[in-house]
Formats: structure tokens, sequence, C-alpha cells
């Protein structure tokens, strides 16, 4: 992501892309909070990619330069605030929840065309009370590796989800030891490799489910063992099961 655009200003508003539709690397001198209200969000960086479906919003930093991608039809609403005001502290992207409340303050903010009148500034505050009282950071990061054999392992994964092997049979494919893996994920990603493998199976599990992708088929293209396990995963980790997942 070295080429990039800079466009100081970050925006509020919203906007529409179609299936696959993205915006290309840029960065801001503002703080940004992106959010998908329908469809999933992807924002990508040179560390790693987050992933938004309806319930989950994702603070971008000012200066992080940065990249969007649609699944599904996707509304999104982005709300810009100036670098001094950074309400929960966050110094890095960062995925969060998003309530009822918070998801129609988010829409309604992002919609309103009335400039910086006195109704707009109280919708704001609340927008800003209600994301530092219930905006809880969730782990929905996908890491990008920089060692090579790290890397290969990973574009493996990735290609195919659902493949199955060992860390220690993928390291025989790229010429290293499970040992020398386990130590790289770690060290490099910050998470060990079941970790980084379920992360990556949740983020094509909700591009899938955008697709209106069967329950069933989803799990098996994901790789997990049975329905019920991918269920049991998903329900933890989102708050509600695949089948009322709803990418509106």
């Amino acid at each position: 992501m070295t080429e990039s655009r800079h466009d100081p200003v970050a925006p509020t508003h919203t906007r529409r892309l179609a299936p696959g539709g993205s915006i290309d690397a840029h960065r801001h001198d503002d703080h940004q909070i992106v959010y998908a209200g329908r469809g999933v969000l992807t924002v990508t960086t040179e560390a790693g990619t987050w992933v938004a479906p309806g319930t989950r919003a994702i603070w971008v930093p000012a200066g992080t330069v940065h990249a969007h991608r649609a699944h599904g039809e996707l509304d999104l609403h982005v709300v810009g605030l100036p670098v001094t005001e950074n309400p929960l502290g966050l110094d890095a992207p960062t995925v969060l929840s998003v309530g009822p409340l918070l998801r129609e303050l988010l829409i309604a903010y992002t919609a309103a065309r009335d400039g910086d009148g006195p109704e707009r500034a109280r919708l704001r505050a609340v927008l800003l009370d209600r994301l530092r009282a219930s905006a809880a950071q969730q782990p929905l990061h996908l890491p990008t590796p920089t060692a090579p054999l790290l890397r290969a392992v990973c574009d493996i994964l990735r290609d195919d989800p659902a493949d199955s092997r060992t860390l220690a049979e993928l390291g025989r494919r790229v010429g290293a030891s499970d040992r020398t893996l386990s130590r790289l994920f770690r060290a490099d990603l910050g998470m060990t490799f079941p970790q980084w493998r379920t992360q990556l199976r949740l983020h094509h599990a909700l591009v899938l489910l955008t697709d209106r992708t069967p329950v069933t088929a989803v799990a098996h293209r994901c790789g997990w063992s049975s329905t019920s396990a991918f269920i049991e995963v998903f329900r933890r980790t989102f708050g509600h099961t695949p089948g009322s997942h709803d990418p509106r």
C-alpha cells in the first residue's frame, strides 16, 4: 500500500458501493469511524484487514493509509473527527461493537444535510457519548504477516480457508518446522496459528453469508468440522447465530 492519495479532511457522509466495489488506498489528517449499514465492510492497511458486519464499525486513526472493500451491496456511513477528538483513545485501527441505538445515530448523522446547526451538534454529541459508553473493542483483526515463511503459509490458507492441514503439514509444504512457524505466528502476528486460522475463517464466513450462502455450505467451505461447531464459534464472536445474520 505504498501508493496512496492524501485527502486531508475525512468526510462525514453516506456512500453506496456495489458488491466488490472498493475505495483505493488513501489517508486523512482526521480520524474516521466507518460503518456498513448494509453489507459487510473490510478495511485493509499494511498491518492487516479488519472486517465489520452490521453489528460492528471500524475506527481508523488519523494518518492511517487504508482501503475499503464492499462485500454485498454496501451502504457506507463515514464519520470524520478532528485529530484532537479521540473519544476512545485508540491509536490503531479497531473494530467496535455497534448496538441498535449507536447504529441509528451513525445512520442519521451521516445522512444529515443541515450543516453545523444546533440540532446536528446535539446529534453528534449523543453519538460520541454513546460511542464512549457502548463501543467495546472486538477481536476481528486479521493481521498481515511480514516473515516470508509465514506469508507463504497464510497465502495457502487464504486461497482455501477450508484447508485442514496441521501446522506441521503446512510447514513441510513451505520448508519450515511447526515449531518455527508457531514462534513466528506469535512474534509476527501476536496470535497463535489456531487463532489466526479461526479469524480467517470468520472473515470468509461473513463474506459468504453476505452472498446469502446457506449456513451449512458456509461451514463446509470455511473448514469447520460440523455446522454446529461453526454456529457456536460464530455466536461467541458476533453475539448471534449465522442463520440470523442480516447483511441488509
